[in-house]
């Protein structure tokens, strides 16, 4: 309940200076997380060595996230988001060009830049993560969060492509159509082609682009 001061309720007192120090804290482990898990692996970093890492006690890193399977759910949906704001992939500017786009063609190759940009922030930390699930029981559900995420983030976009007047590949088995999209948004592609094999980015994203397009549509544009 509000405190009263001379017969009117007061709001609780916030500091927006307390609040700004505590998010950068939080920044600095996810960020130091990031480094750690990546580089040794999840089950050989401790709570601790995230705190060492990231110049704060070991009980604000409890504090902040409670758990270190929490803390690497936070890391993904950074490595995801690409901040810590709580804006919906869907949403973000960075998705447009797959609701943009005006045909099938021009869905996919939008869709083929969300998928090397996710790539480029994500891939490392979706490979640690699925290493790390084969071991450790709480990273399995977030390897199976995380593949049930990137299949619903594929039926949106079919769905998508079922909005327009054009013939699907597989438009009378739109999960089959879901299956393929699910395949090729596997940041694992990017880490494979780009971080192991040095492709550009650019040269990924031609190649998924045009992956998508043979896959789901019947007449896919031309390269």
């Amino acid at each position: 309940m509000s405190e009263v001061k001379d017969g009117k309720p007061t709001r609780p007192y916030r500091s927006r200076v307390r609040e700004e120090s505590a998010r950068r804290t939080r920044q600095a482990v996810v960020a130091a997380a990031t480094d750690l898990f990546v580089a040794r692996g999840y089950a050989a970093t401790s709570l601790a060595d995230v705190a060492v890492e990231a110049g704060v006690a070991r009980p604000t890193v409890s504090a902040a996230f409670g758990s270190k399977a929490a803390l690497l759910r936070q890391v993904l949906d950074e490595a995801l988001a690409g901040d810590d704001e709580p804006v919906p992939v869907a949403e973000r500017q960075w998705f447009r060009p797959v609701w943009d786009g005006r045909t099938g063609a021009e869905v996919l190759d939008g869709y083929a830049g969300v998928c090397t940009l996710i790539g480029a922030r994500a891939a490392r930390v979706f490979e640690t993560v699925r290493r790390a699930a084969d071991g450790t029981p709480e990273v399995a559900e977030v390897w199976r969060t995380l593949l049930r995420n990137r299949r619903a983030g594929a039926r949106m976009v079919v769905e998508r492509l079922r909005t327009f007047d054009e013939p699907l590949r597989h438009g009378s088995d739109p999960e089959r159509a879901v299956d393929e999209l699910w395949f090729y948004n596997d940041p694992a592609h990017y880490g494979a082609l780009v971080l192991d094999r040095g492709w550009s980015e650019d040269a990924f994203r031609t190649w998924l682009g045009r992956c998508l397009r043979h896959a789901l549509l019947v007449d896919p544009a031309p390269d």
